[in-house]
């Protein structure tokens, strides 16, 4: 474009990041889109940098020297250094970073940056920014890092924040040569406890019972450098989260955690404590539920913020930890920093906010800084007032501006905005929300804007709104293909005058008015409704006239506008295109696709076409292409005065080009594409300003297009006319907008009542609040659309209401007579009856009904036909899974008698691959046999074949070489190797091979087996049916009712059962349609024919055999009764004749004869029903017995089964144990390289810093010697001073000024000042020649250099000596891991070989073979021999014989022993006696008796003397139970006083009771208070703690499972073991 167009930026607005930066010591640095923005916080003055580069990446800034970095957002980004206020570039940072920086930080005591770059290499890079070089590295350490912070104490120290853990970095200083150290901070786990990291165990020489014991890396496999990364997460506890990180002013660093920890680490040491823990009881309950979003330090305590409204300032003393402090806050903030000046703190959110807060002065926050939540819809200034910018944003806030970024007032709609237009003829804006609505916003009060009226169109987001040039009409769109239009004019109330439908969803609105021309022209981008693909290719062009649209010929009364005044023609595009704008009589589109802006040009004749072309799609041809953004969609927009077109895109660039020619552009980069770019662009009144706001970076940018020359002029006059025309419709306008009042009292837009309708004027305005009973029930906020239709409903109702009240009359009388038709016809004989469908009056209404419900029961069919189909499916999977995909399927064959079962093995045939392994693996047995064959040495080998060829091996050998009983049931595989034989993994791996056939042939076998039996007992079973049958017949013919033994087959013995229903099971019953009822109604009549015909034919057939009698059978015997004679029955006994005698005899002879007749047989009956039961109960108990013998067989074979897969077990394990092996070895080969690479590059340094050490000693020595020069060179330069002045002049000499110690490069130059002080003429010695004195000053300064130069040159050496000495010590430590790992690799290797020495083999083992104690649960062999077994039985049998000879003689000994202790214990008894008679002896010579004894015995009054002493004691007993009288009186009178304190304290806890109750009321409330306080607080962690509380129980469980498991079958195989042998004598105790 020509150079005499200039875009440059004006001002800035926005909140990009959360992080704010500290500039100097007043003002604080943000990204704001592609800007930098700088805020005097006492001041409120902005300053706006606009980056030269492509966006801003990370920022940082030094409060203390006034400067600030940032870096730009490109692939290969730089870093920008720059200083406040003069903006002036220091230096330009190109480092290695690809794609960007995720942190920055800047020390305050030397110039260096740290930087993080981000993926692919997360290189950490310290720089000197003031050389522009960097001073060490540190590559792929910044994988997580979010934070860089210097140490303000130690600027070569630095700490990285990252997601997971803190890492301290420490900058090693060798004179030039810096290097950067890592020293990671171990976290606590999230409990608080210490996280054990992941070490390897330790090796030892004595492997385990299993073998050696590999860590976690060589048992997963990993081999790559992260590895121990990755089981450390997998192996270790859940460490605490960093958030937030703090340097003290003692070096320590304070680290708040999400999980509200506060951590203090010590920066030497490394050493982590806990200040506050919430999880303990005692925590402080303000600070249980805080995360820790910012910290800061402060002279009167810790700052700390989370994600709460509050902010704490926190007094930590060691352990203790108390608040001071706590202020409240609007919203949450997100960080928190100290002013350089350490008094004040600033605390910003990530939604705009910046407050200031001083601790020591004010308990207030000043908030400074305060954007609205969001990112911006849409900005313009307005056009009736161009220093007025309004702006949207999504959240609902709209915002007033300056010209010059001043924000003047807000308003928040509280509702999500979509869209912004501003009327161009009064001061209002029009906005587009989420819900459908469009509010009006007057804006004439700038500091007060107000919601003055608002339509409700869309049940879906407004997403465009649009004025024409001229402000006639507003114009909305829709995703629903409704274009709305709307007087824009505040005289008109705002009013919908009518919609069309496009023909596709709305992506572009725009329109075009000039006014020469009577029209508006409106251009929608529209996409077909089923095109998937972004953007749309069909334009319709609609023209409104100017005149007002008013008359019903206009609107039809639902609201479409009417073809008489809306003429539109419709284009199509070849490509699709995201957006597009109106010009005079061509459209500028962008198509993404191309990457390109289009012109198309509009055919005259179709713009003038009538109504006839509305459905004719015109095709369109780009008149130009142009190269457009790369990042899209793109926004267009062309200029009030039609010149420029202005196009932003998801770049970031602002675009515009002349109108006329699109080939040029000038551009200015507003935002940056990995913020998605810029989102909308708009024009001032007069064309040269442009606002921009980003898509989400929440920046608004101001910007200017100056114009030199004749094209200023040019401009001037073309907005001039169109400014002229604009003031004269504001004039009238304004004043009513004005006049409007506020709408609903700033309630929430979208839940009010929409006040009136919305009724194009032509048209009666009718009220909606009534609705007929025939509608349904409506939204409470219709749309416009809706409230029209419903308004032309009721206007209808209200017009027609008459007819249709005569209308339900007739129908209610018609309906009365047909009901009335239908009860006489039910009366009629059911010949002459009609059927009902006879009185449907509405034929196709009831078909129409009776299709309806036909459809729903087809779908309904449908429904159970597809869940049907599925379960149909489903079964089909699962049969073939489960059961078809079985060769043998699961049987079981159950006794008759008794309750034993066994199962035969389920096998699936043998698949291909298996086959094929077990063929290859023969082959390779084959070729080993001949060769061991073939060689002599090895025939003679424990694995020898035999010479009859390949196919047999040594079946004698033993079984305790072999391991398990297969060769004695016959199953064995010939190929099997020898145990002792496996060597190799491939030997092994052939031997699983094996292992598994031979256990399938063992299955197999034994299913052969398993199916002869269970066919045994189908042929028994139907045996046992068949004699069955006969009892019955005998039981029937003896009448015998007993209950028979009839065994079936259960559901298990016949598992194909189950997959048969039977009609039995179904309960529900069958529903059958009317043609499957009429044929299960023939079939059964058919049956009964058939059953008929079939008894006629029987009938006749017996009459044609034997002429209808048939030879009586046996049974009929029992039935043959013989009638007696009919005389017996008339006369009684003495009236019979002789031949009346003689028959009855006879006929007794011949009942009697029948009567024997019948009891033989039933005799033989009994018999054979006796031998069929006693042959069906020795067959079954026959098959009982051989069905245990087969379930020991089953025994045997799962025996051997588990020998065979306890051998497959072996071999798998060591096989696994091997590589693990091989992966250790190759793991600790690994670091063996890396730790030999990292000594030796430790080795070059220290050679090379040894060198450099030793050189820099000698130049230090030098300097020292030049420096001791010139001490002694002052004598020889002032040897012309008397002696006296001298001595003053060398003390002068040696003096220096105080000044603060530093080694910075200021330091030389802040000495040398403080010099001319001494310098000074006054401090001259007096008598002493100024020249001299010159010249002295000459001499010391030269003194003081070279002293300064010492010391700095003193220090450098040290650096040195420590830098090489920390060196040393890191060659020392690699030398001692390289050791170490040579050590392990060694230890490894002898554990290699001892694994593949100590075979690990099965051995069976008879009774008595097995000479350990069993003390556990599994016996330990480590330590006993395995002997021959007739060596152990000859040593028992000599063992058993010595022990029978010992305990001969020891019975002899016990004995004679026993008669030894009788005689003893006898002579014992005898003596005890005697001592015993001694003792009375002694005791009745020593007896003394006492006066009163002496006394008794000499009276001889004994009577007399008897009374007295009965006297004394009445005497006593008298006195005593008066004293008894008076301690009960005494007793009473203290029970009664004690009654009496009873009762008083009786009362007292009576009182004490009720305010005891009232106190555990108050208890209980202020408990229920506290509990639901705390249970709210802590119901998010009690729910994470009841789940991790479930998942330990759930894991336990599986254990604890696991192990009963594997404890039952252990204890199960200790019994068989045990029961397998017999106590050795080892067992017997000897009492």
């Amino acid at each position: 474009m020509d150079d005499k167009i200039i875009l440059e930026s004006r001002w800035s607005q926005g909140f990009t990041n959360k992080y704010v930066e500290f500039v100097d010591s007043n003002t604080v640095c943000y990204a704001c889109g592609n800007d930098v923005c700088f805020l005097n916080l006492d001041s409120n003055i902005r300053r706006v940098f606009h980056s030269p580069c492509r966006g801003t990446g990370a920022l940082t800034a030094s409060g203390q020297n006034g400067i600030f970095a940032f870096s730009d957002q490109k692939t290969s980004p730089s870093i920008f250094i720059h200083t406040y206020p003069d903006f002036q570039l220091k230096n330009e940072l190109k480092g290695t970073a690809q794609l960007g920086y995720t942190s920055l930080t800047l020390s305050n005591d030397a110039p260096y940056l740290g930087c993080c770059s981000s993926l692919p290499d997360h290189t950490i890079t310290v720089w000197n920014w003031e050389t522009a070089e960097p001073i060490c590295t540190r590559p792929k350490a910044g994988c997580d890092v979010t934070s860089l912070v210097f140490n303000p104490l130690n600027c070569l120290q630095l700490c990285a924040l990252g997601s997971t853990s803190i890492t301290l970095w420490n900058i090693e200083k060798s004179d030039r040569f810096h290097l950067l150290k890592a020293r990671v901070i171990e976290l606590p786990a999230k409990d608080g406890s210490c996280a054990d990291r992941l070490h390897s165990p330790p090796t030892d020489s004595k492997q385990s019972y299993l073998g050696p014991v590999m860590p976690p890396s060589a048992i997963s496999g990993l081999k790559e450098h992260n590895a121990e990364k990755i089981l450390s997460k997998l192996f270790t506890k859940a460490r605490l989260t960093p958030t937030a990180i703090c340097w003290k002013d003692t070096s320590e660093l304070y680290v708040g955690c999400a999980e509200g920890f506060l951590l203090v680490v010590n920066a030497e040491s490394l050493s982590v404590s806990i200040s506050f823990n919430p999880t303990t009881p005692d925590a402080i309950p303000e600070l249980r539920q805080i995360s820790f979003q910012g910290l800061t330090f402060k002279k009167n305590g810790l700052i700390a913020v989370g994600k709460e409204n509050v902010v704490h300032c926190l007094q930590i003393n060691k352990a203790q930890i108390n608040i001071t402090r706590t202020w409240q806050l609007e919203g949450p903030v997100s960080a928190v920093m100290s002013f350089p000046d350490n008094e004040r703190v600033a605390l910003s959110s990530d939604t705009g906010q910046i407050y200031i807060l001083n601790p020591t002065q004010s308990d207030q926050i000043v908030k400074v800084l305060d954007y609205l939540r969001g990112n911006f819809v849409a900005a313009t200034l307005l056009p009736t007032n161009k220093n007025i910018c309004v702006s949207v944003k999504d959240s609902g806030g709209l915002q007033l501006w300056t010209a010059e970024g001043i924000s003047i007032s807000s308003l928040s709609l509280q509702t999500e905005v979509k869209s912004l237009a501003c009327c161009p003829v009064a001061q209002y804006a029009a906005v587009g929300t989420a819900t459908g609505n469009v509010l009006f916003v007057d804006l004439s009060n700038e500091q007060q804007p107000r919601l003055v009226h608002q339509v409700h169109l869309y049940n879906t987001s407004v997403d465009h709104l649009v004025f024409d040039q001229e402000g006639h009409y507003l114009l909305s769109g829709a995703s629903d293909s409704h274009i709305y239009v709307l007087y824009a004019k505040p005289s008109k109330q705002f009013s919908c005058i009518g919609y069309t439908v496009a023909p596709g969803p709305i992506l572009s609105l725009s329109t075009q008015c000039i006014r020469k021309d009577k029209e508006v022209k409106v251009l929608a981008l529209c996409s077909r409704q089923k095109d998937k693909s972004p953007g749309g290719s069909l334009l319709t062009v609609l023209s409104l006239p100017k005149a007002n649209l008013t008359g019903p010929d206009c609107v039809h009364q639902y609201g479409c506008l009417s073809t008489s005044v809306l003429q539109e023609s419709r284009f199509e595009v070849p490509d699709p295109v995201q957006s597009c704008i109106l010009g005079d009589s061509q459209v500028f589109a962008c198509c993404q696709k191309r990457k390109s802006l289009q012109t198309f040009k509009l055919p005259s004749e179709v713009q003038d076409a009538g109504s006839d072309s509305a459905e004719e799609v015109v095709q369109l041809k780009p008149q130009q292409e142009v190269k457009g953004h790369l990042l899209g969609p793109v926004s267009l927009l062309l200029s009030p005065n039609q010149l420029w077109l202005a196009s932003v895109g998801r770049d970031g660039f602002l675009r515009i080009r002349k109108a006329a020619s699109l080939e040029s552009y000038i551009e200015l980069q507003c935002n940056s594409h990995r913020d998605v770019g810029a989102g909308s662009v708009s024009f001032s009144a007069d064309s040269q300003t442009l606002i921009t706001t980003g898509y989400k970076d929440g920046s608004l940018l101001c910007s200017r297009v100056r114009i030199k020359g004749m094209d200023a002029a040019k401009v001037d006059d073309a907005t001039q006319s169109m400014t002229d025309f604009l003031e004269n419709q504001f004039s009238p306008e304004n004043p009513v907008l004005t006049g409007l009042p506020d709408w609903g009292q700033w309630s929430p837009v979208g839940n009010e009542k929409q006040k009136e309708s919305e009724v194009h004027p032509g048209v009666e305005t009718v009220d909606m609040t009534e609705q007929d009973d025939i509608l349904s029930a409506r939204p409470s906020h219709p749309t416009w659309i809706r409230s029209r239709r419903e308004a032309v409903i009721k206007q209808d109702n209200e017009q027609y209401s008459q007819e249709k009240q005569e209308l339900k009359k007739t129908m209610k009388e018609i309906r009365g007579t047909i009901l009335e038709m239908i009860r006489d016809n039910d009366s009629f004989p059911e010949t002459e009856r009609l059927e009902l469908k006879e009185f449907n009056v509405d034929v196709d209404e009831q078909k129409r009904l009776d299709a309806m419900v036909e459809q729903g029961v087809t779908q309904v069919k449908n429904e159970i036909k597809s869940g049907i189909a599925e379960n149909c499916d489903l079964q089909d999977v699962l049969r073939n899974e489960c059961w078809d995909s079985l060769m043998v399927k699961s049987k079981t064959i159950k006794g008759f008698h008794s309750d034993h079962e066994v199962k035969n093995y389920p096998l699936k045939e043998q698949t291909k691959k298996e086959l094929e392994d077990l063929h290859q693996v023969e082959r390779t047995r084959k070729i080993e046999i001949a060769a061991c064959m073939s060689d002599p040495k090895r025939s003679s080998s424990p694995s020898r074949e035999t010479k009859e060829g390949h196919e047999d091996i040594l079946e004698a050998e033993s079984h305790a070489l072999t391991g398990s009983i297969t060769a004695e049931l016959g199953y064995s595989n010939p190929y099997i190797y020898d145990q002792l034989s496996l060597k190799t993994t491939e030997q092994k791996i052939n031997q699983t091979v094996l292992l598994q056939d031979v256990i399938y042939r063992i299955k197999a076998a034994f299913n052969a087996d398993f199916d002869n039996l269970h066919k045994q007992k189908m042929h028994e079973l139907s045996r046992v049916t068949e004699r069955n049958k006969r009892i019955r017949e005998i039981m029937v013919a003896l009448k015998i009712e007993e209950k028979l033994w009839e065994p079936t087959l259960s559901v298990w013995e016949q598992p194909e059962r189950f997959l048969t229903v039977d009609d039995s099971e179904i309960k529900v019953e069958k529903y059958l349609t009317a043609e499957e009822k009429e044929e299960e109604e023939k079939k059964k009549s058919e049956q009964k024919l058939l059953a008929a015909n079939a008894n006629n034919s029987r009938i006749e057939g017996v009459k044609k055999m034997m002429g209808g009698v048939l030879e009586k059978q046996k049974e009929d015997i029992l039935k043959v009764e013989i009638p007696p004679p009919k005389f017996t029955l008339n006369k009684p006994h003495t009236d019979w004749s002789e031949e009346e005698k003689r028959v009855y005899k006879d006929y007794e002879n011949k009942r009697k004869d029948l009567d024997e007749e019948k009891e033989k047989y039933k005799k033989s009956l009994e018999n054979e029903m006796a031998t069929l039961q006693t042959s069906s109960k020795d067959s079954s108990e026959r098959f009982d017995g051989k069905l245990r013998q087969l379930f020991e067989k089953k025994l045997q074979c799962e025996t051997a089964i588990k020998q065979e897969e306890l051998k497959i077990l072996h071999l798998i394990y060591s096989v696994q144990i091997e590589q693990e092996i091989q992966n250790r070895e190759l793991e600790l080969k690994i670091k063996l390289e890396e730790a030999v690479i990292h000594k030796d590059g430790i080795s070059e340094v220290v050679k090379e810093h040894a060198k450099e050490v030793q050189s820099f000693h000698d130049t230090y020595e030098g300097a020292v010697a030049e420096d001791k020069v010139l001490d002694k060179e002052f004598r020889k330069e002032f040897f012309d001073v008397p002696s006296h002045v001298f001595d003053h002049l060398f003390k002068l000499f040696k003096r220096r000024p105080r000044v603060k110690r530093s080694v910075h490069s200021d330091a030389l130059d802040n000495l040398l000042k403080a010099m001319e002080e001494l310098d000074a003429p006054e401090n001259m010695p007096e008598g002493l020649d100024p020249f001299v004195w010159e010249r002295f000053c000459h001499v010391r300064r030269i003194k003081v250099e070279s002293e300064h130069k010492l010391k700095l040159k003193a220090l450098a050496f040290a650096e040195m000596r420590t830098f090489h000495q920390k060196r040393i010590d890191e060659e020392s430590a690699a030398q001692l891991e390289i050791q170490n790992i040579s050590d392990e690799l060694e230890s490894l290797h002898k554990e290699k070989n001892d694994l593949l020495t100590d075979i690990m083999l099965l051995v069976i083992l008879k009774q008595d073979q097995v000479e350990v104690t069993p003390t556990d649960l599994t016996v330990d062999y480590s330590d006993s021999v395995l002997v021959h077994r007739k060596v152990v039985e000859d040593l028992n049998s000599t063992i058993k014989t010595l022990g029978d000879k010992q305990i001969a003689s020891m019975v002899k000994y016990k004995d004679f022993r026993k008669a030894i202790v009788q005689l003893q214990w006898e002579h014992k008894k005898l003596n005890m006696q005697i001592e015993d008679q001694e003792e009375k002896e002694r005791q009745i010579k020593m007896l003394k008796l006492n006066e009163d004894q002496q006394h008794y015995l000499n009276k001889s009054d004994r009577q007399s003397f008897v009374s007295k002493q009965i006297s004394i004691l009445e005497e006593t007993i008298a006195f005593k139970e008066k004293t008894h009288l008076k301690s009960i009186h005494h007793h009473i009178k203290k029970t009664e006083h004690l009654k009496i304190q009873v009762a008083k304290k009786t009362n007292e806890n009576a009182l004490l009771d009720q305010q005891l109750c009232k106190m555990e009321m108050t208890v209980a409330e202020m408990k229920n208070i506290y509990e639901a306080m705390a249970a709210e607080e802590s119901q998010e962690a009690q729910k994470k703690e009841r789940y991790q509380e479930m998942l330990r129980r759930k894991k336990l469980k599986d254990l604890a499972r696991a192990q009963m498991e594997e404890l039952t079958f252990l204890r199960a195989e200790v019994e068989r073991l045990r029961m397998k042998n017999f106590p050795s004598l080892a067992h017997l105790n000897h009492s």
